[in-house]
């Protein structure tokens, strides 16, 4: 059976998010944790919540009996609506400022 998790509109870029979750896509629970655990960016720290989440959700259906058999077998980052804000230059002229956000699916088997 499969258990899911999803966290949408999380203020961080999807670019920056897909280099971690390419690291645990296809690892064991256990292993996926360790590695984010000792993951040196903003975004494994977002995973690792977003995983244990998955993994309650898997407990509480009652849809696995042995949670330390789980995989990752999806893990999915999309990108959000971006807060457009826009920056003063010189000569009276704007840059526009996109602020990106992310959607992050996780599905485990």
């Amino acid at each position: 059976m499969q258990a899911k998790a999803v966290l949408r509109y999380i203020h961080i870029s999807p670019r920056k998010t897909r280099l971690v979750a390419d690291l645990i896509r296809g690892k064991n629970v256990n292993d996926a944790l360790n590695i984010l655990t000792f993951t040196q960016k903003a975004s494994a720290r977002i995973l690792e919540r977003l995983l244990k989440s998955a993994i309650a959700n898997a407990e509480a259906g009652k849809k696995v009996k042995d949670v330390d058999s789980l995989i990752i077998s999806q893990i999915k980052v999309d990108g959000g609506s971006m807060w457009k804000r826009f920056m003063p230059r010189a000569r009276g002229r704007t840059t526009p400022i996109r602020k990106r956000t992310s959607h992050i699916t996780i599905v485990l088997n």
